[in-house]
């Protein structure tokens, strides 16, 4: 096993510790501590930087993009229809999500995605949503950073590569162009900026999965 994998681990291994100490909640779907860490082992919880790309060019209803980031880097720079959630403005002093992030995070038919710079504060987000028992949450694999490395800058595979490589390097380098690719600064996730208050009623769209 590489070094990725036991970092990934200590990295769930924490987060779930944490999830055993987070407030109680009054949401009627509350997952269990064991729930909640098991839900954090699997991997279908994450998204792919290209299933995010071709999900926005296609306009998929299904998809709500949430940067988990300060507001002063989403607003800098943030994916297409974005809507901005810091991770410091999520809960309320009794340990519950405010109501109107609520208005977001919880709309029949649609897969939240969470984002940052890399995947940690996203996954952050993602545990304290999924504990307050919110189902169809995502955290899009790497972050920002990973989406600059593999749809705005997509380096192109060698000549020996498999024609599955070459495919898949065609769709990134049309993404990029879609998405305007330049020069992009990815700022760190240790800065803290208010955030302006959003609201917006519960809606229904078209049924679907990330």
């Amino acid at each position: 096993m590489n070094k990725t994998y036991f970092v990934l681990i200590f990295i769930l291994f924490a987060l779930g510790l944490g999830a055993l100490f987070l407030p109680e909640t009054q949401h009627n779907k509350e997952r269990s501590p064991r729930e909640l860490f098991l839900a954090m082992n699997n991997p279908s919880r994450f998204v792919t930087t290209d299933q995010v790309a071709k999900k926005i060019i296609e306009a998929d209803p299904t998809l709500f993009l949430i940067d988990t980031r300060p507001f002063d880097q989403y607003e800098s720079y943030s994916l297409p229809g974005a809507v901005n959630i810091p991770l410091e403005k999520l809960l309320d002093t009794n340990g519950l999500i405010f109501s109107e992030w609520m208005d977001y995070l919880d709309i029949e038919g649609v897969n939240a995605v969470f984002f940052s710079n890399s995947d940690i504060t996203a996954d952050q987000v993602w545990v304290i949503c999924s504990r307050q028992g919110i189902d169809n949450l995502y955290v899009m694999k790497g972050g920002l950073n990973y989406w600059v490395e593999t749809i705005l800058k997509p380096e192109k595979p060698v000549q020996s590569a498999p024609s599955e490589d070459f495919a898949l390097y065609d769709f990134r380098k049309g993404a990029s162009q879609f998405f305007g690719a330049g020069t992009i600064s990815i700022e760190a996730e240790v800065i803290s900026e208010p955030v302006p208050r959003m609201r917006k009623k519960k809606k229904t769209v078209a049924s679907g999965g990330c």
